[in-house]
């Protein structure tokens, strides 16, 4: 897929969850989007749970892994960015997306930490729940909003 294809950038921050990974792969797969994993990751992307998520698709995925996320944000530094957070009250319906732009992911059990969460404060952005679950499932939410922003791009 050639960079004028990617719709946009899902980036997984030091990912736990090997299925997890697996199906947000092919759901950017299946929105040309692009997938970038921020080290470190607590599985190898060779693990069975990530391939047999994301089924026969990986050949199909644009995939680059950054060793941290200062380096991702340099090269990423002229792109909207969106922090996707459970510690925000900034939906994620409320702004106007566009092709290219990036939508970063915490690890499954903490989420993005604070002190990054709170330099980006504005570009904070969350998915309403009710207050019996603490998060939706990283995959679901990845999900959710990709597809509103595509929805927004026309599909």
């Amino acid at each position: 897929m050639s960079n004028s294809e990617i719709n946009f950038h899902v980036v997984l921050y030091q990912p736990e969850i090997p299925a997890n990974t697996g199906n947000i792969g092919r759901l950017c797969v299946g929105t040309n989007s692009m997938l970038h994993i921020i080290k470190p990751m607590r599985f190898l992307l060779t693990d069975k749970l990530v391939k047999r998520a994301g089924l026969d698709y990986w050949d199909k995925l644009p995939l680059k892994i950054h060793d941290s996320l200062d380096d991702f944000l340099a090269e990423f530094s002229n792109s909207n960015k969106y922090f996707c957070t459970t510690k925000t009250k900034s939906n994620y319906t409320d702004r106007t997306y566009k092709k290219g732009d990036v939508f970063i992911f915490g690890p499954e059990s903490k989420g993005i930490p604070e002190d990054i969460l709170n330099k980006f404060q504005k570009q904070n952005i969350t998915i309403p729940m009710s207050s019996k679950i603490r998060s939706i499932n990283l995959s679901n939410s990845v999900a959710i909003v990709i597809y509103e922003a595509w929805r927004q791009i026309g599909f």
